[in-house]
This record gives C-alpha cells, sequence and structure tokens, in this order.
C-alpha cells in the first residue's frame, strides 16, 4: 500500500520516509523551564540532522487526582507556544481537549492533538477536522488498533486528511499498558503516518495513589522496538529533572540523555528502512 504524505511546514511525514521526532514535554511548566528543554532538542535535533516538532500540552484535563497540576491554560499556554515557534522556528504541537478551543489552538499550533480519552468524541473530531489544520490522533488505550478507521472516517468525512496516527499502548489489566508490535502494521494499513508515543507507552496508570508511574528506564528499548516496524516518527518527551517533573516524570526520557538515545533511534530508523521488504504470508 502506498504511502500517504502529509506536510507540517517545510517537515514531510511519511512511513518510508527518515523518522520525525515529535518531542517536547508533558505539560508546560515556567517559561525557564519551557525554553531550556526546547533549546535541547533543537541543538540536538539540529546536530543529528533530525526533522523536529516541539509538543507541550497548556492543559492535561485528565489527571488522576483534583490536585495534579494542570497547565498554564489556553492564553499563557498559546503565547508560550507561540515564543517557542518564534525563537527556535519549529512547528508546535499541542492538544485539545473541548471543541471550542479548536480555532483559537489552530491560530498558533501547527499539528493539533486529539487525546487519546477524547478520541471518539465527534464533536471533537469535527472541531479539529474543519480547522484544517494537522492532526495528530492518539490511539486510545481502550481501542484495538483497527478501531482507528472509524475516527480516520469522521475526519474524512469533514475533508481533512492530514492525518497522523499514534500508537501508545493498550491497556493491560490494572495499572499496565502493552504495545502489540503487530497493531503498527494495522496502522500503516491505512496509508497516513504512524508515530510512536513511546514515553507514554511507559506509562502504569494509576500506579502512584495519587497519579501515574512510569517505566523510563526501558525507553530506548521500547522505542527502538516501535522504529523498527518502518513508522514516519517517534513522539517522547524529556525533564531536566523527571523526578520533579510537574505531570508524568516517571515516564519522562532525562534532558542530558537525549543526544544518545536520538543517536541510537537515527540509527534503527535508517537500518529499518534500507531493509528491502519480504512476503512471509
Amino acid at each position: 500500500m502506498s504511502s500517504i504524505e502529509v506536510a507540517v511546514g517545510e517537515i514531510r511525514l511519511a512511513n518510508d520516509r527518515p523518522f520525525v521526532l515529535v518531542g517536547g514535554m508533558n505539560v508546560l511548566e515556567s517559561a525557564e523551564t519551557v525554553m531550556a528543554v526546547a533549546g535541547q532538542f533543537a541543538k540536538t535535533t539540529r546536530e543529528l540532522s533530525i526533522p523536529w516538532i516541539f509538543k507541550a500540552s497548556f492543559d492535561k484535563a485528565n489527571r488522576s487526582s483534583i490536585a495534579s497540576f494542570r497547565g498554564p491554560g489556553l492564553a499563557e499556554g498559546l503565547r508560550l507556544l507561540a515564543e517557542v515557534k518564534r525563537r527556535f522556528g519549529v512547528p508546535v504541537l499541542t492538544d485539545v481537549h473541548e471543541p471550542g478551543q479548536a480555532e483559537a489552538v489552530a491560530e498558533v499550533a501547527d499539528v493539533l492533538q486529539l487525546p487519546a480519552f477524547l478520541s471518539r468524541q465527534t464533536d471533537l473530531v469535527l472541531a479539529l477536522a474543519r480547522t484544517g489544520a494537522a492532526v495528530n490522533i492518539k490511539k486510545a488505550q481502550f481501542l484495538a488498533p483497527a478501531e482507528m478507521r472509524h475516527i480516520l472516517e469522521k475526519f474524512e468525512r469533514a475533508d481533512n486528511r492530514r492525518l497522523l496516527l499514534c500508537e501508545r499502548g493498550t491497556a493491560f489489566g490494572y495499572h499496565n499498558l502493552i504495545v502489540d508490535m503487530l497493531g503498527f502494521q494495522v496502522l500503516k494499513n491505512f496509508a497516513y503516518p504512524v508515530l510512536f508515543d513511546a514515553t507514554h507507552a511507559l506509562q502504569l496508570p494509576g500506579g502512584q495513589s495519587h497519579g501515574a508511574g512510569g517505566r523510563r528506564g526501558q525507553l530506548a528499548g521500547l522505542a527502538g522496538a516501535g522504529l523498527m516496524q518502518g513508522i514516519a516518527g517517534l513522539f517522547i518527551e524529556a525533564h531536566p529533572d523527571p523526578d520533579q517533573a510537574l505531570c508524568d516524570g516517571p515516564c519522562a526520557l532525562r534532558l542530558d540523555r537525549l543526544e544518545d538515545f536520538l543517536r541510537r533511534m537515527r540509527a534503527i530508523d535508517a537500518l529499518a528502512k534500507s531493509l528491502p521488504a519480504i512476503d512471509t504470508d
């Protein structure tokens, strides 16, 4: 099956092209931390010639606890994202939780994200589609890969085909996610670019009394396995001090490990895409 190419500014995403990095932080924290994270991604991806889209959330509405940090909110969040775009010359991605936010977010963000827990919410899907922006569709933890076709059909009926499909793991009992490597091929059969959110796939949902736990020590192995499936991109989050991160620190890569990590991922992606396809059916 042919591979659809989706353009985000000068970046081209397709399953048969070198991988694109969607990388940043889980939720926008202080301006100082945001710029430190974005600056390190900018420096490293430039040195390694890896196309990069910055990602961060202005609001995390699906937190485990009412006391959990949610982010700076829409207005301040969009201001910070616009500053990242200006300072580093990079496209940005952020999630939208309510239909009424879509147009305002699309004025700043180059890619809108449909959150996993909300991926079946038709009104939200249509609001995102009508902006005409590229949309990253997170596969819900409770959906099989083949069920993504229903979400794709909603976008296509609204005349938006600037779509990315993002694997982030599937619920496996309590406090656990698994990534089915066979599912990547199912997603690729839709022809749209496939991303792998390796950091969120390491979550242990509800694994701590106040929120999610995680397994950041296994990030390189899981991300590498995903890239060996021949996909369009990798989605990761990093933080200068993950243990002090205000959201999903247990899954985040330590920022000072970013270069070594990306060197390895670039090599794995190049190997995967240099190998000829074989028919084992």
